[in-house]
């Protein structure tokens, strides 16, 4: 069951990070051709970078905690009782 969760957590950190890399790579890309548009804006180029990378921060940490949080109680195993 751990092998399963594991591996799908894995999963979703390496398509937040990827798509957040590719859409990031994009932006930039697509400022450097058309800055004239970017530049009618009121905010900067950079600002959906930014959004983009915060709620992928929030999504890889989330996942990261569950995965901490399953391995400990993993670890500890069905006999054994925690200190509280």
């Amino acid at each position: 069951m751990w092998n399963k969760v594991n591996t799908f957590l894995n999963c979703v950190i390496g398509a937040f990070t990827g798509v957040f890399i590719a859409e990031s790579i994009w932006t930039y890309r697509d400022y450097r051709i058309h800055p004239q548009i970017y530049a009618v804006m009121s905010a900067p180029w950079y600002t959906s970078v930014l959004l983009f990378g915060i709620i992928t921060a929030v999504i890889v940490l989330t996942a990261v905690m569950i995965k901490f949080l399953i391995r400990k109680k993993v670890s500890r195993g069905p006999g054994k009782k925690g200190s509280r």
